[in-house]
């Protein structure tokens, strides 16, 4: 129980220094979260299979009535319903998955943070 524990805290530590998530590199094999970011999903599809993570800063994003905007490259993208993640937010942190059209930034999948 102990090295779980360990293993937790340490993986919050990186993720808290780690501006971004991205692919898996071996690095995460570990984790007691790893099946849980791969089972993650929006009605885009699997968020973790094309796309790489970033841990969103609270200034860049935000909810107004139920729609939510984040600040990709300079550029405030409004976030589809169908990019939400339902499900509860593991980490706390908000989330993007994101992907490019035509050289602007586009989310794929997103998981809003407790706003703390």
């Amino acid at each position: 129980m102990h090295a779980i524990t360990r293993a937790a805290l340490l993986l919050g530590a990186i993720w808290l220094t780690s501006p971004t998530l991205a692919r898996d590199d071996g690095r995460y094999t570990n984790s007691p979260l790893k099946p849980w970011f791969e089972s993650l999903h929006s009605g885009y599809g699997q968020c973790c299979s094309d796309a790489d993570g970033s841990v969103v800063a609270d200034p860049d994003w935000e909810s107004d009535h139920g729609h939510y905007r984040v600040h990709i490259d300079d550029e405030w993208v409004v976030v589809p319903n169908e990019a939400l993640i339902t499900e509860p937010n593991k980490i706390g942190r908000t989330m993007v998955w994101k992907h490019y059209i035509d050289g602007h930034p586009r989310v794929r999948c997103f998981m809003p943070g407790s706003m703390t």
